[in-house]
């Protein structure tokens, strides 16, 4: 049994990596959970007994952890002493703390990175899978490939702080693999949607803010959504095409450094974003646009040849088909279970 650690195993794409290697044969997984105050997670669903409707095979090893303290890091390395680590532990929400408190995404994540590239090096892990992001990227018009981005280019400010953390974590990836004991792969991925996703209002990002609101509307009704509705909500790729490429670096990745975009290759606008999501949902609602509203006006896509080339990768899920799979985990289980 190839035993993997998912750490943030009890948020959105810790989750649903968790659910999927559990599920595959060979795979003895780990995940760690935060119990920290204002965590909004569902570790404390899935340790009351629910495991089974989720659709979990076998996920029984949950461990506590707060992975911004070393000595808790390196336990979970010593104890679990684990073959493969999904890094998907981050601080994340919306655009208001986006916007008004960037600083909250940087600290805490750049410190439990740290501390698990150095345990994971330390207790002989053979492959670190790390969710980078793209928001390094300039903005512009043209996908943006894995060589475009450059260090001596002003990372657009509303990313300065969590675009440097990020290249940073890079960095030491890329520094860990060249001792030779540990693989490393950089996941540059898009905004991420889908099934357990962050949908109360002060965490979401946007795609799950307009869920809640078009889920919670009656039919005739209206939602407000904030800004003009012409920004772009950049490259949205579905949480499963995401999962299906780790998998296929864990399998195929020879070089002990691989750094991939993973997205859709398509930038969207808020508005037809909003629009398909209203129309997939089945209801009539009119959509209102608060201007006063923090929004983030930039557009990027990213170009996802690199991961095709090595890993025959491709984004299979199209935003229609993402957003009726996502409306209707939310009607099943969110709605139901967690409210």
């Amino acid at each position: 049994m190839t035993k993997i650690l998912v750490c943030g195993a009890d948020g959105f794409m810790g989750t649903n990596i968790a659910r999927y290697f559990a599920g595959l044969d060979g795979f003895e997984v780990f995940g760690t959970v935060y119990r920290g105050k204002g965590n909004a997670s569902i570790s404390n669903y899935w340790l009351s007994g629910h495991s089974i409707k989720l659709g979990f095979t076998d996920l029984a090893h949950l461990l506590s952890v707060d992975l911004t303290k070393e000595e808790e890091v390196t336990e979970v390395m010593r104890k679990v002493s684990p073959d493969i680590v999904i890094q998907a532990a981050a601080v994340t929400s919306g655009s208001k703390d986006i916007t008004e408190r960037p600083y909250i995404h940087v600290t805490d994540s750049t410190v439990m990175n740290t501390w698990l590239l150095r345990a994971a090096y330390e207790y002989n892990v053979k492959h670190l899978l790390y969710l980078s992001c793209g928001i390094m990227y300039q903005p512009g018009d043209v996908p943006r490939k894995e060589t475009d981005f450059n260090e001596h280019d002003e990372i657009f400010k509303t990313y300065f702080g969590a675009g440097w953390m990020k290249v940073f974590t890079e960095k030491q990836c890329e520094f860990y693999s060249r001792l030779g004991r540990t693989k490393h792969t950089i996941i540059r991925h898009t905004n991420t949607y889908g099934t357990f996703d962050k949908y109360d209002f002060e965490h979401s990002h946007f795609f799950g803010a307009t869920v809640r609101k078009v889920m919670d509307a009656e039919d005739g009704g209206e939602i407000v959504v904030w800004g003009t509705g012409e920004e772009t909500a950049r490259d949205l790729v579905y949480v499963d095409d995401v999962v299906d490429f780790m998998r296929r670096a864990i399998v195929g990745q020879v070089d002990p450094f691989v750094l991939c975009n993973v997205s859709a290759g398509v930038a969207y606008t808020v508005k037809e974003v909003v629009e398909e999501i209203v129309r997939v949902s089945g209801k009539n609602l009119k959509i209102v646009y608060d201007t006063s509203k923090p929004s983030i006006p930039t557009k990027l896509a990213l170009d996802w040849s690199k991961a095709a080339q090595l890993f025959g990768w491709a984004p299979c899920t199209s935003l229609t088909e993402g957003i009726q799979k996502t409306l209707d985990w939310y009607k099943e289980y969110y709605v139901e279970e967690f409210l």
